[in-house]
C-alpha cells in the first residue's frame, strides 16, 4: 500500500513476511545480533537510549547520528536471509541499524534519517518483528500527522524526499508488554557519492 502523503514516497506492506518466517527470524535476531544499550547526546548531556541497538553491515561503513559513531558488526545468517529477500524487490542496502524495544516503555523520539552519508534522498527500509507498535509521521512544515500500526513481519519503505519533509517516532506505549525488533536497512555512500 502506497501512502498518499505530500512530499513523501512511503509504502507499507503489512504481511511482507508470512507468520512462520517472521516468528523464526524474530527468534534468530534476538540471539544473533550484537545488541547493546547505546548512548545518545540530548541537549549537551549523554543519556542511555530507551531501547537496545545493533549495527551490522559491510566492513568500513561507519554511521553517526545524535553525536554517536557506530562501526558495523558483520552480517549474520538471519540478516543475510532478509537481504536476499530485499534483493528480490530490487533493494540492496549495505548497513542495518536495529532497535529492540523490550516493551512499551522503550521508545524513539521525533527525528529524520537525513545524515549526509545516506545521500540526498535516502531510502530507509524498515522491518518489524514482535509486538505491533504505532509509528507516527509528522510533516515538518504543515505539522500534518499520520499513524501507521507496524505489525509483525511488516515492511515500511520511506524514499524520495520523505526524510526532507517528514519526521517520525515510535512513542511509548505503557500497555504494550511484549518486545518488538525493528530493523532499518540503509545505504551508506562515500562522501563523493552522496550528492
Amino acid at each position: 500500500m502506497k501512502l498518499n502523503l505530500v512530499d513523501a514516497d512511503i509504502q507499507y506492506i503489512s504481511n511482507w513476511l508470512d507468520q512462520g518466517t517472521a516468528d523464526d527470524l524474530y527468534s534468530c535476531l534476538k540471539a544473533e545480533l550484537a545488541w547493546h544499550q547505546g548512548d545518545v547526546l540530548v541537549f549537551g548531556k549523554w543519556h542511555k537510549t530507551p531501547r537496545l541497538q545493533a549495527f551490522h553491515g559491510d566492513p568500513g561503513l561507519g554511521y553517526a547520528y545524535s553525536g554517536k559513531a557506530l562501526d558495523p558488526q558483520p552480517w549474520t545468517p538471519a540478516l543475510n536471509q532478509i537481504r536476499a529477500k530485499l534483493a528480490e524487490i530490487q533493494l540492496y542496502p549495505n548497513v542495518m541499524l536495529g532497535n529492540w524495544y523490550r516493551d512499551g516503555n522503550d521508545k524513539m523520539g521525533w527525528h529524520r534519517d537525513n545524515e549526509p552519508e545516506l545521500g540526498r534522498n535516502p531510502i530507509v527500509i524498515s522491518l518489524s518483528f514482535g509486538a505491533s507498535r504505532d509509528f507516527h509521521l509528522r510533516h515538518v512544515e504543515t505539522k500534518q500527522r499520520e499513524t501507521i500500526n507496524l505489525g509483525h513481519g511488516s515492511l515500511l519503505i520511506m524514499g524520495g524526499t520523505s526524510q526532507h519533509f517528514w519526521e517520525h517516532q515510535l512513542p511509548q506505549r505503557k500497555r504494550v508488554h511484549d518486545g518488538r525488533i525493528n530493523l532499518t536497512f540503509r545505504t551508506i555512500f562515500a562522501p563523493e557519492q552522496s550528492n
